[in-house]
């Protein structure tokens, strides 16, 4: 059974920082591409940050610069590193494997002073 549990979400202050990981259970994520995705209410899932099974990394526009995803192969987790947060990055974040579609439950970061 495939399992991705995130964590690390929480409440943060305007130009502070969270660490988001996603632990992988079932699969071995050197083998998929891996992404973290956001969605807020009353919006569309959007694509934050992507890293490839060769490790090459993508991230939105609007995260360049801010956020660095990662991978430890060693203990089959990514991550999310997150700096300089603003309002508008409040968020619920999931971890997302392709090609084969899994889904983590999801993460709440809210960044309010």
């Amino acid at each position: 059974q495939v399992q991705l549990v995130e964590s690390g979400g929480g409440l943060v202050q305007p130009g502070g920082s969270l660490r988001l990981s996603c632990a992988a259970s079932g699969i071995i994520i050197s083998t998929y591409r891996m992404d973290w995705y956001r969605q807020s209410p009353g919006k569309n899932r959007e694509l934050v940050a992507s890293i490839t099974r060769g490790g090459t990394t993508n991230y939105a526009d609007s995260v360049k610069g801010r956020f660095t995803i990662s991978r430890d192969n060693a203990k089959n987790t990514i991550y999310l590193q997150m700096n300089s947060l603003k309002p508008e990055d409040t968020s619920i974040y999931y971890c997302h494997a392709i090609p084969s579609d899994y889904w983590g439950q999801g993460t709440q970061v809210t960044v309010s002073s």
